[in-house]
């Protein structure tokens, strides 16, 4: 009998520790997330390194995801959607660019907000863009001594 008992209490707690690591699956993951959010747009001449799903931060703090991207095969740029908090209200002079979190850590899009007085709507278009810098091509220009 005794035996029978540690293999239920066992076979509960490995329950409960995998539901555990589900719940923070899905946290981390944004499913399941009850946060409004409303949409911006930006387009942008390179997006190395990012997908959708990927972190928004505004000051190192995540506030929203990339929502799509898509190939604008008018202008042949990467056209990009973000989803931000409703609470993330961001003046009309923002600028959006794609960062890196360091050498071998992965990009993120970062919002650099102006000191315009007029804050955008929701399914507008950031216009001041900076894409990514791929690592790779500095250091061949470091490498050879170019300017350009």
């Amino acid at each position: 009998m005794r035996g029978a008992w540690a293999e239920f209490i066992t076979g509960t707690c490995v329950l409960i520790v995998a539901f555990g690591f589900a719940v923070v699956g899905f946290q981390r993951g944004g499913w399941g997330s009850s946060t409004e959010s409303y949409v911006l747009n930006a387009s942008f001449r390179s997006i190395e390194g990012v997908t959708v799903g990927t972190d928004v931060r505004l000051a190192g703090v995540k506030v929203g995801k990339v929502s799509d991207i898509s190939l604008n095969p008018a202008s042949f740029r990467a056209d990009m959607e973000i989803s931000l908090d409703l609470g993330i209200e961001l003046p009309d002079d923002t600028a959006i660019l794609i960062s890196s979190e360091g050498l071998l850590g992965g990009n993120f899009v970062e919002l650099q907000p102006g000191g315009s007085p007029f804050n955008y709507s929701a399914g507008e278009t950031i216009m001041d863009t900076q894409g990514s810098v791929s690592l790779l091509n500095l250091l061949i220009k470091f490498a050879s001594g170019s300017s350009q």
